[in-house]
């Protein structure tokens, strides 16, 4: 059933606490998941692929295929063969290994990087849609709490460059 934004009913305090997490947060990583990749898939993009742009442009010349890998793992949920983006990144013209293997953004990778940038910006925005940020942060804030009480890392990740 879609439902649209309108439509959205009310519920009493007392039955939304009793609804499951785990199906919420599975719908909507699904759905906003789902609208990233039909984005980046637009430039012939898929998410290791964004991923891989985004770290290169933020330290350019530190990143090697083994350490961006390990970096990009934990994130990804595709089984990716990460040395097959790298390679199409570089027969694309829009990276470059030196001879250390550290990974660069050329002037045409920036440029696709600044493309997928924008395509993903009007996810964010419609995934932002009627949300105040206070509730924004409480909602990352509650979910950083629920990932850590199941042992998991409910840091930020940092960011690249930083």
């Amino acid at each position: 059933m879609n439902t649209h934004v309108e439509d959205l009913k009310d519920y009493p305090q007392e039955e939304l606490a009793t609804q499951p997490i785990g199906a919420w947060t599975g719908q909507a990583y699904r759905r906003v998941v789902g609208a990233l990749r039909a984005q980046l898939a637009v430039e012939n993009l898929n998410q290791p692929h964004w991923w891989t742009l985004n770290h290169a442009a933020g330290a350019p010349g530190t990143w090697t295929r083994t350490t961006l890998t390990d970096r990009l793992t934990p994130y990804d949920d595709q089984n990716t063969d990460f040395d097959e983006v790298y390679d199409d990144l570089i027969t694309r013209g829009w990276l470059t290994e030196d001879t250390t293997g550290a990974m660069t953004l050329t002037e045409d990778g920036e440029a696709a990087r600044l493309r997928a940038r924008d395509r993903n910006l009007t996810v964010h925005r419609q995934t932002h849609e009627g949300i105040t940020p206070a509730d924004f942060v409480t909602t990352i804030n509650v979910l950083r709490r629920i990932v850590a009480n199941h042992g998991g890392n409910g840091n930020l990740p940092e960011q690249p460059g930083k």
